[in-house]
């Protein structure tokens, strides 16, 4: 992905600098007089267009780029047009155009600055600030001296000081806001260096276009080839397009922390241009002035400043990493919840203090390990699911949302504790964020007990034995045998409440649960209703086999006719039953609601009895059990 950007970067700036070479050499050859300066109004145009679509520091720097083209366009003007009508001679009308020259280049300079400064985040602190102005004076000083050693030269030479001195001031010009949007370069994102690398290569073609204007005998003119005047027109339509491309409406911030390796090398770039002309200077018998060795100077100066405030920058960050880190550590350390940091391939790489607490281990025992660690064996899919398309996300350069994963841990004690764990992408892998739950889970379980069991028996309740016998009729097949309902109704319950209270009432209801539920099968159901009413759900042989199902309700009203031990009395009391078998169609409530009818009729004829319900409209077949 970053080569197809890189390539389409690449084509973009190659096919707006082919076209405008090849419009520059057409312009050119037009007229150097007309076209320069009309070049320069396009550009300014493109840059008060683009100004209108943004708002805010953008909107003002674009604007101020525009007057600093529209003042090179009126320089060029001047003194390709008035300056030489007027002939090199003295006089007043030349004085003048040669104040408005001046005048142009040093708006189009100021402007040009100020601009690209503008451009700039306020939110970079006071050091990187100065830092950028450094870098942004190095390299505009090590071209000046280069500039100034062409200069001395064609001076030596016998050419127009006068006149070189202009064409300096234009060079002057292009090499300033040069180095300050070379400077500026790295505060950008890599996908919004279009316009940027653009802008550059832009203002290197003017200060080629100027410099030829300087070395060239005839200015700007080679083998009668314009070629100053194809430059400069080049580098302005280039500069018209600059706007329009990514990143030329994009504010710059200058805050950011990190320099890449090339702006820390290109610091000492212009160290080396300034030696290397002085030398080239000096072989050359070139005489070294005060100009010289100021800019020379300047620039070995600045190297200096800007590595002292390199070095402080560096101790400010350090020091503020300190303190994040000490926070950082702070938090985690009194954090509950266990943080560990896992490697792509599955190994621990850290683990927070909170695993001693939560688990019983030391963290230092733990790294190094490998996932799944000390996790359920029946937990240990889901898991490594949920690592798994982390890490494919990782290595696919995606960072997508972390994954929620619950799961059993033994602690050092040999105990499963429930943990919830938040999984997510760390740069150096995989982050879990785990918190121990198991007081959570046991705290549910016996919300979710309470909800479907009677709180005195411990027997299921009406809402879960409604589920367990809806449940025992879907599953019903015709290769199965219909499922039977007993419901229990205990005779004589309510004079042993009233005369020996409540709390031995209660206990024969538990003494009555017990046996009940001894007496049928471990796959049977038995409920607590309400009150003194229960039920019994028989699931196995019980409508194909009414033998089977008479001997359990026989057994269960044998043992809970016997006598109760209920402190220092005995309590007897005695059991009204009835049964219903399920029927092709019938409905949960249907069949607990024939169950209640057949008890009823046994109650009505004597009690401590049994009484079946048959499926016949309104019909009763029943036996009394005689004690």
């Amino acid at each position: 992905m970053l080569h197809m950007a890189g390539v389409g970067k690449a084509l973009c700036v190659g096919s707006a600098a082919a076209v405008a070479v090849g419009g520059g050499t057409a312009a050119a050859f037009l007229g150097a007089g007309i076209g320069v300066p009309a070049a320069h109004g396009l550009a300014a145009v493109s840059l008060l267009a683009r100004a209108r679509t943004v708002s805010g520091r953008v909107r003002l720097r674009l604007l101020l780029l525009a007057v600093s083209v529209a003042a090179g366009g009126l320089h060029h003007l001047l003194t390709g047009q008035l300056l030489s009508g007027t002939g090199r001679s003295g006089g007043v009308l030349r004085l003048v155009v040669q104040l408005l020259t001046v005048t142009g280049i040093t708006t189009c300079l100021a402007l040009g600055v100020t601009g690209l400064v503008v451009a700039a985040a306020d939110s970079g602190t006071p050091l990187i600030w100065l830092r950028r102005l450094l870098d942004s004076w190095m390299i505009a000083a090590s071209l000046l001296t280069l500039c100034w050693v062409l200069l001395l030269h064609r001076a030596d030479q016998g050419g127009d000081m006068f006149g070189s001195l202009e064409d300096l001031a234009r060079v002057v010009t292009d090499i300033l806001v040069l180095g300050l949007l070379i400077a500026l370069h790295f505060c950008l994102k890599p996908g919004e260096r279009t316009a940027v690398i653009t802008a550059a290569i832009a203002l290197v073609i003017l200060t080629a276009s100027d410099m030829m204007r300087i070395l060239l005998p005839v200015p700007g003119i080679w083998g009668g080839i314009p070629l100053a005047a194809i430059c400069s027109i080049t580098g302005l339509f280039l500069v018209t397009a600059t706007p329009w491309m990514p990143g030329g409406a994009t504010a710059i911030g200058v805050d950011k922390r990190e320099m890449p390796v090339v702006a820390v090398v290109a610091a000492f770039v212009p160290v080396v241009v300034c030696a290397l002309v002085m030398a080239a200077h000096t072989l050359a018998g070139g005489r070294t002035d005060v100009v010289t060795v100021v800019l020379a100077g300047s620039v070995l100066l600045g190297l200096g400043a800007r590595q002292g405030i390199a070095h402080a920058d560096h101790l400010r960050i350090t020091r503020e990493a300190a303190a994040r880190e000490a926070h950082y550590r702070t938090m985690v350390d009194g954090s509950c919840d266990v943080i560990t940091i896992v490697s792509l391939d599955g190994r621990v790489l850290y683990v927070s203090p909170a695993a001693r607490d939560v688990f019983g281990y030391h963290p230092q025992d733990l790294v190094g390990a490998r996932l799944p660690l000390y996790c359920h064996p029946e937990d240990r899919a889901p898991l490594m699911q949920a690592v798994e398309i982390l890490r494919q996300e990782a290595e696919s350069g995606i960072r997508g949302p972390g994954r929620c994963v619950s799961c059993r841990v033994r602690a050092s004690d040999g105990q499963w504790r429930h943990v919830e764990s938040m999984i997510s992408h760390h740069a150096n892998g995989l982050i879990f964020n785990s918190r121990d739950v198991t007081e959570r889970i046991a705290l549910q379980a016996q919300l979710e007990h309470l909800a479907f069991h009677d709180g005195l028996t411990g027997l299921p309740n009406r809402a879960l034995f409604s589920d367990r016998v809806t449940h025992a009729l879907q599953k019903r097949t015709v290769a199965t045998a219909p499922p039977a309902v007993l419901y229990v109704d205990l005779d004589g319950f309510k004079a042993v409440n009233d005369s020996a209270g409540h709390a031995t009432g209660d206990a024969l209801l538990f003494q009555a649960a017990r046996r009940l539920q001894s007496s049928v099968r471990a796959a049977d159901t038995v409920a607590r209703l309400g009150g003194d009413e229960f039920a019994a759900l028989l699931e196995t042989n019980a409508g194909t086999c009414p033998s089977h199902t008479r001997e359990v309700a026989e057994r269960i009203l044998s043992a809970l006719s016997k006598p109760y031990r209920l402190g220092d009395v005995d309590a007897v009391v005695s059991a009204s039953m009835g049964i219903a078998v399920a029927t092709p169609g019938i409905t949960p409530e249907q069949l607990l609601h024939h169950a209640d009818l057949a008890m009823y009729e046994a109650k009505a004829a004597g009690k401590g009895c049994i009484r079946t319900y048959r499926p016949q409209p309104e019909t009763i077949w029943s036996t009394t059990l005689h004690r």
